[in-house]
C-alpha cells in the first residue's frame, strides 16, 4: 500500500466540472472501505493546487474543463509534483487522441467517460476502477519512480548502470513478436516501439488493452515516431514483415495461414468468452500456430495475467519471453505472473527493451 499513507487508506483526489460526476466519482471510490477522497475540484488550476498541497496517492482527472484544461494540469502536476492521474475521456476520435497524448504525459490509465455511470453497467465499472486504483497505488513504484519514467532521456551515464537485464535471448533466427501489454501501455509503448530498429524484418503482433477508436489513435500515434509501420491491423490483409500490427480495441486478433501459404489477419469478436477483448493469449496462441518456436514473446506492464498461458505454450515448444521488470512497470500484474512461474528468459526494464529486441536481428 503507499508508503506516505500509514493507515493504509488509498488518498484520492477529483478533478471534474461536473458537480454531479464529481459526486459520483467519490461515491463510487468511497464504497470501497480501502478509499478515501480527500478533495475535489472544478478545474484543473483548482485542482493542481490540491494536489501540490494534499499530496494524494490517486487522482481522477477530466480533460475538458474550463479555466485550465485537463492536459495542461496534467504537465504541471507531473513536473511539480508526480502522482498517478487517471484521465477521463470520452470515446471519441477526437477523445482517443487527447487521451493518448495525456497518457504520452504521463497519465498511467483513463476511464471511460461515457461507460462510468450508465446504470446497466455500474457494479462493473466501479469494480474495475476500485481494483485498478487498488493494483497502481500498492505498485511498489512511488513518486521518485514517477520521476524516474518521465525524464528516462535525462538519465545520466551512472543513473543508467543502475538500470540493467538479467538473463539472456537464445540465438535463433526470429520469424515473430508477440507483445502484450494493458495498463500503462501507451507511456511504455512509446518508449520501446519507435527504438525498434528498421532491421528487423518480422511481423509484430500487439495487444494492448483499450477501447475501440483508442488502439487507432495509439497506433498512429507510434506510427508518427517509428522506423518501422505501425498500424491497427485489419481483417484479411496479408502480413507483412517489418510491420508492426495493433489490435483493435474490442476485438480479438489472430494469424491464420492461408491455402496459398500466406499468413493473414483475422480481426473476430471470438471467442466471446475471455476476460479481456483483445486478449494477449488468444493472439499469441493463433501466432504460434503459425511461427512455432521462432516467435518472441514479450509481457509488459498490465494488471491480471493474460498472456501467461501463450507465453507458457511458447516456453513449453522451446520459445524465448522478455518480461518487464517491477521496477518500471506501471503495474506489475502480468510480467509479475511470467517471472514468478520461471518463463522469462530476460527480465528488463522498460528503458532496455528495445535494445534487447534489436540485439536480437
Amino acid at each position: 500500500m503507499p508508503t506516505n499513507n500509514s493507515n493504509n487508506i488509498i488518498k484520492a483526489v477529483v478533478v471534474d466540472d461536473s458537480a454531479f460526476m464529481r459526486k459520483s466519482i467519490t461515491i463510487m471510490l468511497e464504497s470501497d472501505p480501502e478509499i478515501k477522497v480527500i478533495g475535489t475540484a472544478r478545474d484543473g488550476e483548482e485542482g493542481y493546487n490540491i494536489i501540490k498541497s494534499l499530496r494524494p496517492d490517486i487522482v481522477t482527472l477530466d480533460i475538458e474543463m474550463p479555466k485550465m484544461d485537463g492536459i495542461t494540469a496534467l504537465k504541471k502536476i507531473m513536473k511539480d509534483c508526480p502522482t498517478s492521474v487517471l484521465m477521463l475521456s470520452s470515446l471519441t476520435t477526437e477523445g482517443a487522441e487527447v487521451t493518448i497524448k495525456a497518457l504520452e504525459l504521463g497519465a498511467v490509465d483513463f476511464i471511460p467517460k461515457e461507460l462510468s455511470f450508465i446504470n446497466v453497467n455500474i457494479i462493473k465499472i466501479k469494480e474495475e476502477l476500485i481494483s485498478k486504483i487498488k493494483e497502481i497505488v500498492k505498485q511498489r513504484a512511488t513518486r521518485d519512480r514517477l520521476k524516474r519514467v518521465q525524464k528516462l532521456s535525462q538519465f545520466t551515464e551512472s543513473d543508467k548502470k543502475k538500470n540493467f537485464s538479467t538473463g539472456t535471448l537464445p540465438i535463433i533466427s526470429y520469424k515473430a513478436i508477440g507483445l502484450g501489454i494493458s495498463t500503462g501501455g501507451p507511456f511504455s509503448l512509446q518508449k520501446v516501439i519507435p527504438l525498434l530498429s528498421k532491421k528487423i524484418n518480422c511481423p509484430i503482433f500487439i495487444v494492448q488493452h483499450m477501447p475501440p477508436k483508442f488502439t487507432k489513435s495509439l497506433a498512429d500515434r507510434l506510427n508518427g515516431l517509428s522506423e518501422l509501420e505501425v498500424k491497427e491491423a485489419e481483417d484479411g490483409e496479408v502480413i507483412r514483415g517489418g510491420v508492426i500490427y495493433m489490435a483493435p480495441g474490442g476485438l480479438h486478433m489472430t494469424v491464420n495461414k492461408s491455402v496459398l501459404g500466406k499468413a493473414t489477419i483475422n480481426i473476430s469478436r471470438e471467442p466471446s468468452t475471455t476476460l479481456h477483448c483483445p486478449s494477449v493469449d488468444v493472439m499469441l496462441n493463433s501466432v504460434l500456430d503459425v511461427y512455432g518456436k521462432s516467435t518472441l514473446g514479450v509481457i509488459m506492464t498490465g494488471m491480471g495475467k493474460d498472456g501467461f498461458e501463450g507465453i507458457k505454450k511458447l516456453k513449453s515448444i522451446g520459445g524465448s519471453c522478455i518480461a518487464q521488470d517491477e521496477g518500471s512497470c506501471v503495474v506489475y500484474g502480468m510480467p509479475k505472473a511470467i517471472v514468478d512461474a520461471g518463463l522469462a528468459d530476460v527480465i528488463s526494464p522498460l528503458e532496455k527493451i528495445s535494445e534487447i529486441i534489436n540485439k536480437a536481428f
